[in-house]
């Protein structure tokens, strides 16, 4: 399987996330703080902005194809992520993390989610180049998942994950609440974990969850590792600035989920087809788009119509 990345590309990807990364954390987060609306929005353009002019970058490198892809895998991923919002909001709430402190757990969250993504890409990557019936199976994978995904229930029990309950069970946890940015404490010489940590530990558990949805899905659009790999790190470094910004219109959203499950069950279809009919990159972008459009425009005016109490 051939690829576009070259040490130039890869250069200006590593240093353009690895600057953001540290004036994120380092610069304007180094203290605990309440993330206002105008901060969260500004940090969400700057990442907006980011995976727009890399994938400019790729365009005028690499071709107008390359460039379209890498585009619509950062909208697969961004808009397939927004469903983790609402369960980082269930995480949050359950522990009662304060809102000046979710941002160091998303941080943190993020990064793990950065090894185990790249993990999990150069896998299918690698999968895919040797056996490409694989590809079939992914196609599977995401019409399952799409079906699933229309019939669940919008509710989650983070204590009835088997992962957290190992956690708990083997880490003893301070009674003393998330008053707290530690991740660990020490009370009366033991070591005990914070709530902060047990929420981190869920928000990775969750993020690979999604992972095994959104993936496959951006490999449907794309076979080549670097612009999967690039397109997904842009989004997902993206999903923490835009979580503090719409976590308060997510309730609003109510039809979102029929949208994503559709998006991946298109995707599953053109997989599953692609030996038979082709369907194009811009076509699926132009696709998925009106999906997105389509589920919001409805879920805003349903709730417009909803007579006030």
């Amino acid at each position: 399987m051939t690829s576009i990345a070259t040490p130039a590309l890869w250069a200006v990807f590593a240093g353009s996330f690895a600057l953001l990364l540290a004036l994120d954390l380092l610069v304007f987060h180094r203290r605990a703080h309440v993330v206002r609306t105008r901060e969260a929005i500004g940090w969400s353009l700057v990442w907006i902005a980011a995976g727009l002019l890399f994938g400019a970058l790729i365009y005028w490198q690499a071709g107008a194809r390359h460039g379209v892809e890498f585009f619509t895998g950062y909208v697969i991923e961004e808009s397939l992520s927004v469903d983790n919002l609402f369960v980082f909001i269930l995480i949050f709430s359950y522990f009662g993390i304060p809102p000046g402190r979710q941002h160091r757990v998303l941080f943190w969250g993020v990064l793990g989610a950065v090894l185990f993504r790249a993990g999990f890409i150069a896998a299918g990557a690698t999968l895919l180049a040797h056996f490409y019936w694989v590809m079939y199976i992914f196609g599977a994978f995401l019409v399952f998942t799409g079906i699933r995904l229309i019939r669940a229930k919008s509710e989650a029990h983070p204590e009835s994950n088997p992962l957290f309950r190992l956690l708990r069970r083997f880490i003893p946890v301070t009674s003393a609440g998330a008053d707290t940015d530690k991740f660990f404490v020490r009370e009366a010489g033991v070591l005990l974990a914070t709530p902060m940590l047990l929420a981190l530990v869920l928000i990775e558990i969750s993020d690979v969850l999604f992972a095994v949805d959104s993936v496959p899905a951006i490999f449907g659009v794309t076979p080549d590792p670097f612009i999967v790999f690039t397109s997904n790190m842009f989004a997902v470094l993206g999903l923490r600035a835009m979580y503090l910004v719409i976590r308060r219109f997510l309730a609003r959203l109510k039809y979102l989920h029929f949208s994503l499950a559709l998006i991946l069950l298109f995707l599953g279809m053109k997989m599953l087809l692609a030996r038979v009919w082709e369907i194009s990159t811009l076509a699926s972008l132009a696709v998925i788009a009106a999906l997105l459009v389509a589920s919001a425009a409805a879920s805003l005016l349903v709730a417009d119509r909803r007579p006030s109490v």
